[in-house]
C-alpha cells in the first residue's frame, strides 16, 4: 500500500516543484498518518488533499481544500482563472509583493478580501489588468500623453486615474472615490490570470492590515486557509517597498503618493513626457 501510494505521488504534475517534491511529501504524509486520523494533511503548514482523493482530482485542482499551494507557473493559470471566476480570493506573486486577488467586478469577492485582511472598508483597493490596452475599460486615460502608460507599464507602478461613468468596475469597489489605482505588473502569471478572467483583478498586499508586506508565502502563512489557492513564486527580490504610486488624474501634472521601489525611474519618465509635479 505504501509503495502504491508513493507511485501515485510520483505521477503528479508538480514533481519538479521543490515544496511538493514527491519523496518529501510522501514522508510527511506517511509520518502524520500515524499521528492523526484526520483526512486533512499538513506539510510545512500547507493543506493538501487527502491521499484518499484521486490523483486526477489533485492534478485538476478539483476538491482541493482552501490554502492549497501551487507554483505560479503557466500550467496552473487555468486553476487560478477558475477560482477568480467562481468569486474566490487567491494569493499570487507580483513584480513587487505577494498579493490577494479577486474579481474586481464581484462585490462579494471584494468584501472577502477586506475580511481576510481585517481592512477598513474605507481603505481603497487597486486593480490589476493584463495589458495597458485594457485600462480604458476601467479608467480614463485619454488625457495622458500618447505612449506614457506604455513607458510606465508593465512595471512596479500604480497609476491613479479617474474611473469615469463608463467604467465597468463594481460600484461597491472603493465607494465614494472617483479615482482608481491601476496596475499592470511585470509578472506573467498574474497578467495571464487577469487576461483569462476577462475582468480586472482587485489587488492588495497579502498580509493583515497594518502588518509588514509579504515577499514570500511564508510571510502570510496564517492566512493561507482564507484563500482558495496560494501560488508560490519563491522569495521576491524587490524588497518590501511595494509599487510606486503616482496620481495622474489631472492633465499635465503628476504627484508621487508613495515612493515605492521605482520612484526615480517613474519620475524621469513622467518628466520626459512633459508632466510637471503638482505642488
Amino acid at each position: 500500500m505504501i509503495n502504491s501510494s508513493f507511485r501515485a505521488i510520483e505521477r503528479l504534475p508538480l514533481i519538479s516543484y521543490p515544496l511538493l517534491n514527491p519523496k518529501r511529501l510522501f514522508v510527511k504524509l506517511f509520518r502524520v498518518s500515524f499521528q492523526s486520523s484526520s483526512d486533512q494533511r499538513r506539510f510545512g503548514g500547507a493543506q493538501f488533499v487527502s491521499m484518499a482523493q484521486s490523483t486526477k482530482q489533485l492534478q485538476m485542482g478539483v476538491g482541493c481544500k482552501p490554502g492549497f499551494i501551487l507554483p505560479s507557473s503557466d500550467e496552473h493559470v487555468l486553476e487560478a482563472i477558475d477560482a477568480i471566476k467562481a468569486g474566490n480570493v487567491i494569493a499570487v506573486p507580483t513584480d513587487t509583493l505577494y498579493g490577494f486577488a479577486c474579481d474586481a467586478c464581484s462585490a462579494e469577492a471584494v468584501n472577502r478580501i477586506y475580511e481576510i485582511k481585517g481592512r477598513k472598508l474605507t481603505s481603497p483597493l487597486a486593480i490589476c489588468v493584463a495589458d495597458v490596452a485594457d485600462i480604458p475599460r476601467f479608467a480614463i486615460a485619454d488625457h495622458l500623453p500618447i505612449g506614457l502608460l506604455d513607458q510606465l507599464l508593465p512595471g512596479p507602478v500604480t497609476v491613479i486615474l479617474k474611473r469615469g461613468s463608463s467604467s465597468v468596475l463594481e460600484k461597491s469597489l472603493n465607494p465614494g472615490l472617483e479615482s482608481i489605482g491601476v496596475r499592470v505588473p511585470d509578472f506573467d502569471f498574474i497578467r495571464s490570470v487577469a487576461r483569462g478572467s476577462q475582468s480586472a483583478l482587485a489587488l492588495t498586499s497579502a498580509n493583515l492590515s497594518g502588518q509588514p508586506s509579504s515577499v514570500s508565502i511564508r510571510d502570510f502563512e496564517e492566512l493561507w486557509p482564507q484563500c482558495s489557492l496560494v501560488y508560490d513564486g519563491g522569495t521576491l527580490p524587490a524588497g518590501r517597498a511595494g509599487s510606486t504610486v503616482v496620481d495622474l488624474v489631472n492633465p499635465g501634472l503628476y504627484k508621487i503618493l508613495r515612493d515605492g521601489s521605482a520612484r526615480e525611474e517613474t519620475t524621469a519618465i513622467l518628466q520626459n513626457f512633459g508632466l510637471k509635479e503638482a505642488m
